[in-house]
Formats: C-alpha cells, sequence, structure tokens
C-alpha cells in the first residue's frame, strides 16, 4: 500500500484526529521513516514543536535604524530533535497570512495566547511533519509580524525570505520572542524546499534565482517570474497604481510607516510611460536563472488570466536543472483542487527526492502533465511538445473575404478604429461579420486535429494616424466542445460540500478540506490564448518611438504560451483589436489602424498543419457566448 493511500485510510475520521504511529524499521537510506521507498508517517503531529523565531535580516527598510526581523512560525517533530535527527524544511513565504489567507478555503494563521502557533494554513505541516519534515511558515517583510516595509517584488521581498533559508543553514541569526537565541541547525539539516501559489510561488522564483545555498528545490505555483509582465503586458498598463494597491493589501505595519517604500513603489513602476526601467529589472527574476541550482517542479494553469502563462513559460525555458511541469485547463488555480490525490502524491515523491535524498525515479519521469480536456491527463516528455514546430501562417483577406488563415499572401488591407468599449465577447462572437473595432481572420475548417504547444506571436505591419496605439490579438477555437469554464468564479473548480483528509489533525489544526470538481462548460467557441503590445514600444520595452502618422512599421504582438488541441471540424481564428477594456486599463489614443495584409502574419508553434483554404472563407457562427469573466481581471489582486 503506498504512503498516500496508507495516509488517506488512516485519517479518513477526519477533524481532529490525531496520527501516531510508531517508528518504522530503519532503512537503507539512514532514515528511519522510509518504507517502500517514500516516507511514512512516524512522528506524532499533535505533540509537534510549534514555535514562533524572528530571523533579522540585513536590510532597514523602514528606516528605523534596526534591523529588519522576519517572524516565523515552525512546526517540526518533537521526536526526531529528541533523538537528534536533522530534518529537511518545507518553506512558505508569504505576505497573506494575516490579511488574505490561503488555499481555496483562506485559511490564516492562528496563535494560542502566548503567541505560539496553533494552526498553519494548508495541509504541507499536517502531511509532512509525521513523515519527518518541518513546515516553516515565514511572514515576508512588513506583513504580519515581521517588520520591514513590503516592497512588492523587490529587494526587501526576496532577501527576507532568503534570509530564512540561510538562518536554516546557520549563516543568519535568529531569535525568541523574548529574546534568546534560536539556532535552527540543532534541528535541521538545512536542506530547504520551497512552495506556494501566486505570490509565495513567485517569492521561491525569486529566492531561487539568488542561488542561495541549502535551497534544493522549489515549486512555485501560479507565480511571476518578471513583475514587469504581471503588472505590464508589453507597455500596455494592466492597472493604475497596481504596485501601491498590492502593498495596502498585505501592509502589516502602522500607517505612515512605509511612505516612503510606497512613494519608490509609485515612482518606480513609471505608469505613464509603461516603460521596462531598473525597478521592473530588479524584479525580474529571468535573467538570473542561470544562478537557479535548486530542483524546479511548476503548476500552472493554461488558463491562467490572472497571473498569465507567459510567467511559466519564459522561466521553464531558461531553466538549466532537474524540473517537472504540471499544466491544467483551469484558471489560477492550485493542482491541490484539480487532482488532488495525483497532486499530493507526486508532490510527496518530489521532495522526498530532493529533500531526503531517496532515489525514487521521480527525476527519470516524464517531465511534463498536461490537461487535453476536462479530465483527460497526459504524461509527455518535456514540453513544449517536440511536434510542435513554428509555421508561419498567412493572414489571408479576413473578415468572410476571399482567402483564409493560412492561405497564400494577399494583396490589399483592412483597417479598423480603435473601440476600447468593444468586450472580448462581442470581438470574438460571428467571426464573419463585420463588428467596429475588430477584424477577423479564419482557417478552413480543420480535416485532422492540430495541437498549439508554446508561445504563439503575430507580426502585424501597420500605418497609425497617432503616436500609438495598443494592439490586442486573440486566437480562437470555433467549435462546439465540452470545456473547462476557467472564466467562471471559482476559475474553473467548483468548491462541494463534503471534504477530505490529508495529514495528521489537532483540535486547533484539522487536515480536511472542502472537495472540488471541474467546472465545465459546452461552447460553440473559446478563446486558446491572448497578447497586447503597444505600439509605441515596438523597438524597445525601455523606451518609447512614437509612430509617425503615414509610414508604416512591423510590430509584433508576443500572446500567451498555451497547450490546446484543436478538434478536427473545428475553425482557428485569429481576432485582432486595439485597445482592451478587460484585461487592460487601456490608454486609448482613438486610432485607426491600416493593417497590411501582405506583411503580416501569424507564427504558431504548431504540431499538424493547417488545411488549404478553399475560395472562399468557412461560414462560422456563434450561437451561445463563451462564459462570461465574473470581474474584470485588471481588478483583481494576486490573491491565493
Amino acid at each position: 500500500m503506498s504512503g498516500l493511500r496508507m495516509m488517506a485510510a488512516t485519517i479518513v475520521a477526519g477533524v481532529g484526529a490525531s496520527l501516531v504511529l510508531s517508528a518504522a524499521p530503519a532503512s537503507a537510506t539512514g532514515i528511519p521513516h522510509v518504507q517502500g521507498g517514500q516516507t511514512v508517517p512516524v512522528y506524532s503531529y499533535e505533540n509537534a514543536v510549534r514555535e514562533s523565531v524572528w530571523v533579522q535580516t540585513r536590510l532597514d527598510n523602514d528606516r528605523d535604524g534596526v534591523p529588519d526581523k522576519v517572524a516565523v512560525d515552525i512546526t517540526r517533530p518533537r521526536e526526531a530533535a529528541d533523538r537528534r535527527i536533522k530534518v529537511p524544511v518545507i518553506l512558505e513565504a508569504s505576505p497573506y497570512y494575516s490579511c488574505c489567507g490561503r488555499g481555496n478555503e483562506s485559511e490564516l494563521k492562528q496563535y494560542d495566547a502566548n503567541g505560539v502557533i496553533t494552526k498553519q494554513p494548508l495541509f504541507y505541516d499536517n502531511f509532512f511533519v509525521p513523515r519527518g519534515y518541518a513546515f516553516v511558515a515565514a511572514d515576508l517583510a512588513g506583513t504580519n509580524r515581521s517588520t520591514g516595509c513590503m516592497d512588492v517584488g523587490g529587494r526587501e521581498e526576496v532577501l527576507s525570505a532568503k534570509a530564512v533559508v540561510d538562518w536554516l543553514n546557520g549563516r543568519a541569526t535568529a531569535t525568541y520572542a523574548d529574546g534568546t537565541p534560536a539556532v535552527a541547525t540543532r534541528w535541521t539539516n538545512g536542506r530547504t524546499g520551497m512552495i506556494g501559489k501566486s505570490w509565495d510561488g513567485s517569492v521561491a522564483n525569486g529566492v531561487a534565482a539568488t542561488g542561495v545555498e541549502g535551497l534544493e528545490t522549489i515549486v512555485p505555483i501560479s507565480a511571476i517570474s518578471s513583475w514587469y509582465d504581471y503588472q505590464r503586458y508589453n507597455g500596455v498598463l494592466r492597472a493604475e497604481d497596481y504596485p501601491e494597491y498590492l502593498h495596502q493589501v498585505v501592509n502589516g505595519r502602522p500607517a505612515g510607516v512605509c511612505a516612503a517604500t510606497v512613494e519608490q513603489l509609485d515612482s518606480g513602476s513609471d505608469d505613464v510611460t509603461g516603460n521596462y526601467n531598473a525597478y521592473w529589472a530588479e524584479r525580474d527574476f529571468r535573467p538570473d536563472a542561470r544562478k537557479v541550482h535548486a530542483s524546479v517542479f511548476i503548476a500552472h494553469g493554461i488558463n491562467d488570466t490572472n497571473v498569465t502563462t507567459t510567467q511559466f513559460a519564459q522561466w521553464w525555458q531558461r531553466l538549466d536543472v532537474p524540473k517537472k511541469i504540471w499544466l491544467a485547463q483551469q484558471g489560477h488555480v492550485d493542482p491541490f483542487d484539480i487532482r488532488r490525490a495525483e497532486w499530493v502524491d507526486t508532490l510527496h515523491r518530489w521532495f522526498d527526492r530532493w529533500l531526503q535524498g531517496l532515489r525514487n525515479g521521480i527525476d527519470r519521469e516524464p517531465a511534463a502533465t498536461i490537461e487535453t480536456a476536462p479530465g483527460t491527463w497526459v504524461d509527455e516528455r518535456t514540453w513544449p511538445a517536440s511536434a510542435a514546430k513554428t509555421t508561419k501562417v498567412a493572414l489571408g483577406d479576413g473578415d468572410g473575404m476571399t482567402g483564409t488563415l493560412g492561405g497564400g499572401s494577399t494583396a490589399g488591407s483592412r483597417t479598423w478604429t480603435d473601440a476600447p468599449d468593444l468586450s472580448e465577447a462581442a470581438a470574438v462572437a460571428s467571426p464573419g461579420t463585420a463588428v467596429p473595432g475588430r477584424v477577423s481572420f479564419l482557417s478552413a475548417p480543420l480535416t485532422r486535429p492540430v495541437r498549439i504547444s508554446g508561445t504563439p506571436t503575430v507580426t502585424l505591419r501597420v500605418q497609425v494616424d497617432k503616436p500609438t496605439t495598443e494592439l490586442t490579438a486573440r486566437l480562437v477555437d470555433y467549435g462546439t466542445a465540452t470545456r473547462v469554464n476557467y472564466l467562471g468564479r471559482g476559475e474553473g473548480i467548483t468548491t462541494l460540500a463534503t471534504e477530505s483528509c490529508w495529514g495528521a489533525s489537532t483540535t486547533a489544526d484539522d487536515a480536511c478540506y472542502r472537495d472540488t470538481a471541474e467546472a465545465v462548460v459546452t461552447s460553440d467557441h473559446a478563446v486558446v490564448t491572448r497578447g497586447w503590445q503597444d505600439a509605441a514600444h515596438h523597438v524597445s520595452l525601455r523606451f518609447v518611438t512614437p509612430l509617425q502618422p503615414g509610414r508604416w512599421y512591423s510590430v509584433t504582438v508576443p500572446m500567451q504560451a498555451t497547450d490546446q488541441r484543436i478538434a478536427a471540424g473545428h475553425v482557428l481564428g485569429l481576432i485582432l483589436q486595439a485597445s482592451d477594456n478587460e484585461y487592460s486599463t487601456p490608454q486609448s489614443t482613438g486610432a485607426t489602424i491600416r493593417l497590411d495584409l501582405r506583411g503580416s502574419s501569424l507564427s504558431l508553434p504548431l504540431a499538424g498543419k493547417l488545411p488549404v483554404p478553399g475560395a472562399t472563407a468557412p461560414v462560422v457562427t456563434t450561437s451561445s457566448p463563451a462564459p462570461a469573466r465574473v470581474a474584470p481581471p485588471r481588478f483583481q489582486p494576486l490573491l491565493p
């Protein structure tokens, strides 16, 4: 019986149950809690050591003349400490422990009257502490019980989390609440794995990019690798004053203490130009991917419109370490709430391999696990698909005229005027009909399935009658299918009334969570991927190059990475707009754009071939709108 199945059978009693097992026989690994090649629960969760320490950093971001301190809450096996067995650490560094909560049920940290941690969010401590791990939850600088000031992806944030890894490895100091020294090397071997979803996973990426010793693996879930790409779409403003807003959401310091930091966020992020500058370079982890020595296990929703897919794709492609990836059809959702049993089992094996040193073979298995349709998963050697080749696709005439997407080069042009209030649903509906503010291009019906795996781009040769305009591109799958409804309130999941348990429990901290199911919808079309570009940033994201009216420019619009199968009989569409009022805060210039068809093209990472179009474009109608978005994403904070 696997450790996962044994655990599930043992703790099915649910809330309040405490798992206490006798120690397993010693194995050839020298780890006394290994059976069948994996760690098993032998330590008491109820009797675990629960303590809080404050780790000193080398920073003084709140400018009070005292080094900033990071509050760290620890749950670790008491029996291991009593036997002088040093254990590895699973670390989650987060700004959300007091303001917003973690996970689908928004759990917060809880303390007793003496300030001792009694409840850690999520299942990591419940599941892994009995198996010989310590779980450490760190409040990022300026949040919850830490001092300093949150600088939203910047140096203070990353280095405050790095200081915890340093402390776990004896390179930094910490104290208990009474000021006495706290020495981690008495109970840990320093081998640390970082995990977290969204902002928490972004911190893991940033700390790994420092190359800190002792960080052996990271598991970034729906995580950021470039804060510029999170808050800008190639010069297009996602939301005004967004760094300041995020600071306000998570700030745990008294009013006014962090005023200087907020001012730096405002001036540095430079909403006026949208340029990539030194502020954003500090928050861009990708150039330092070469410093990463930790193994990396990425999980991301292929339809995540909060932390968009370029975040994992560009990070993944630059990493030269052992790595693994899970791609689901959901939006901003933890895989624990998509494919729970398989996720816990895989995560368990991953941590056993890189933190316990168990040679369980997970690093030799297929690197990519991908959901191809609701509930259908495949394992593949790598990502993107090795069969996907970059294919240059001519646009054809468009808007139902002669010639279609994938046809030969077509002379002529198409013209449209920016319509910032044109919604995505209206823009992608009825692509064979003329709609003010958009132009559409359609393939012939597919004679066989094709797969788009990687990052599409569209290059547009345009004349613009204003110094700039925003350009928006969407790829659309026209054809009826049952799809994950990632645009709904649950971003692709529905929370059920039942629950299941994933670890040991105490009366204060149970291991039981509401079950979930995939939210699906049958629709006759769906957006495959999106892309945005400010035309005045076509030369560089570091500066603005105003366009001259009447002059032709080639502007490339990068789209979000994707992995989607388009079924035989379906039609692939390309929809072009100017500014986009749903996924950005448009700085509309009211421009009129003239598109040179012969000089424009779509580049697809394609496995398979688009059919040769006929003399006329196919007639494509949409009888039902795509699922409506519950709230405009620009107003969504980077929440759990």
